[in-house]
C-alpha cells in the first residue's frame, strides 16, 4: 500500500511549512490570544492569495477543485505551526456545507468571496444547557411576510465576534433548520467567552433577527442531516490541525530529550525517556494513518462516518497523552507560560473537545457497528 504522498501533496506540505515557519511564529499566536480579533488580516489575506481558502472549491468559484486530503494536509501545517483563525470555521464549517447543499445563488455569493479571503463565516449550533445564560431571550421562530423572525442563544462558536456570516441553526415546525444570517446587523450580539486555547469561542445572541427565505440553507427540516455532514467535515480537519501539533511537540521533546543532561548523560539515553517518547510516536503515527484514511475516503467520495470517528477518536485520545508526556520529559519548564511546550499543550487541549472527543466519537463507532 502506498502512503506516500503525490507530487502536489508534496508541494502543499512544503510550500505551507516554508510559508508559515516564516510568517507565523509562536510570538504572533500569543499576541492573537491578547488581540480583540484573534487573527492576523494581513497574513489571512496572504493566504487567501496562495490559495488556500479555495483550495477545495470548484474553480468556477475562484477555488483549485483538490481534494479534502489535500486539505487536510494543508491544515496539519496549520497544526505544527498553531496558526491562529476562523480557516475552519470558515473553509470547512461554511464553506463545504454552501457548495454541497446551497443554491446557486448562495455558492455565487459566498464560495468566491471565502475563496478570495474577504468574509468570514462560523457554525452557530450549540443551545445552552437550561436555565439559559440569556433569560430575556427565548428561542423561536416566527415566520412574517415571507421572512423568518429568529431569536435565540447559541455557544462555542468561533470567531464570530469578527464573522460576517452564521451558519446558523434554529427549529421551524419542530425540525432543525440552517440559515445563512448577516452576523454584522445589530440583531445579532457576539461575545467571546473564556478558554484554555485562547481560541475565540463566542456566545451568539440574536434577538428578533429577520432572515430571508433565500438564506434558507438547504432544504427546510434538513438542519440535522447538514449539522452532521458539518460535524464529520470539522472533525477530520480538526485532526489534521491536532496531528501537526503532536508532530512538533515530538519533536520539541526529542530535541530536548537530547540537549538536557542528568547525572553527567543526556536524558534521552534513560529507558523510561525512550519508552515514553516511543509512546509518542506509536500514538501519532496511528492518528496520522486514521486521519489519512479517512480524508482519502472522503476526497474518493466514500461514506466514512465510521473512519472519520476512529480518527477524531484516536486524536482526541492522543492529543491528551502525548501532549502530557511532553510536558513530563521537558519538567518544570514544560508548564512555564513562555514555553513553547506550554503554548502546545493548551491549544492541543481545546482540540481535543473541539466537534466531540474521543467518547463522543467512540459512540459514533458503536452505532456503525449496529451496537
Amino acid at each position: 500500500m502506498d502512503l506516500g504522498y503525490s507530487e502536489s501533496e508534496q508541494m502543499i506540505k512544503t510550500t505551507a511549512r516554508e510559508f508559515l515557519e516564516r510568517e507565523c511564529p509562536k510570538s504572533l499566536v500569543r499576541a492573537m490570544e491578547e488581540d480583540d480579533t484573534g487573527y492576523p488580516r494581513e497574513l489571512w489575506q496572504r493566504m487567501a492569495g496562495l490559495g488556500w481558502m479555495g483550495l477545495i472549491f470548484p474553480e468556477e468559484y475562484g477555488g483549485s477543485n483538490d481534494t479534502f486530503l489535500a486539505l487536510v494536509l494543508l491544515i496539519e501545517e496549520m497544526g505544527r505551526a498553531l496558526l491562529p483563525g476562523p480557516f475552519i470555521a470558515t473553509v470547512v464549517c461554511g464553506g463545504l456545507p454552501i457548495l454541497y447543499y446551497g443554491s446557486e445563488a448562495q455558492k455565487e455569493e459566498y464560495l468566491p468571496k471565502i475563496a478570495a479571503g474577504d468574509i468570514v463565516l462560523t457554525q452557530a449550533f450549540i443551545a445552552p444547557d437550561l436555565p439559559t445564560t440569556r433569560p430575556e431571550v427565548e428561542e423561536m421562530v416566527v415566520v412574517k411576510d415571507g421572512s423568518y423572525i429568529l431569536s435565540g442563544v447559541k455557544l462555542f462558536a468561533p470567531y464570530a465576534h469578527i464573522a460576517d456570516c452564521l451558519v446558523y441553526s434554529s427549529r421551524v415546525t419542530e425540525e432543525d433548520t440552517l440559515f445563512l444570517v448577516d452576523a454584522k446587523q445589530s440583531e445579532v450580539k457576539s461575545s467571546v467567552l473564556p478558554s484554555i486555547g485562547s481560541d475565540k469561542q463566542c456566545e451568539v445572541v440574536l434577538n428578533n433577527m429577520p432572515v430571508s427565505e433565500t438564506n434558507v440553507l438547504g432544504k427546510k427540516g434538513q438542519g440535522q442531516e447538514i449539522i452532521g455532514k458539518i460535524g464529520e467535515w470539522g472533525s477530520l480537519a480538526q485532526c489534521g490541525f491536532i496531528l501537526g501539533e503532536l508532530e512538533r511537540v515530538l519533536e520539541m521533546t526529542v530535541e530536548y530529550a537530547k540537549q538536557r543532561v542528568q547525572f553527567n548523560k543526556p536524558i534521552g539515553s534513560f529507558q523510561s525517556i525512550q519508552h515514553q517518547c516511543a509512546d509518542m510516536v506509536m500514538d501519532i503515527d496511528t492518528t496520522k494513518f486514521l486521519t489519512y484514511q479517512a480524508a482519502w475516503k472522503l476526497s474518493q467520495q466514500v461514506p466514512a462516518t465510521k473512519e472519520i470517528s476512529l480518527a477524531k477518536a484516536r486524536a482526541s485520545d492522543a492529543s491528551k497523552r502525548v501532549c502530557l508526556l511532553g510536558v513530563k520529559v521537558h519538567g518544570g519548564i514544560g508548564i512555564m507560560e513562555d514555553h513553547d511546550m506550554s503554548l502546545y499543550y493548551r491549544k492541543a487541549k481545546a482540540g481535543e473537545i473541539a466537534f466531540g472527543d474521543g467518547d463522543f466519537h467512540r459512540e459514533i463507532v458503536a452505532q456503525q457497528l449496529d451496537l
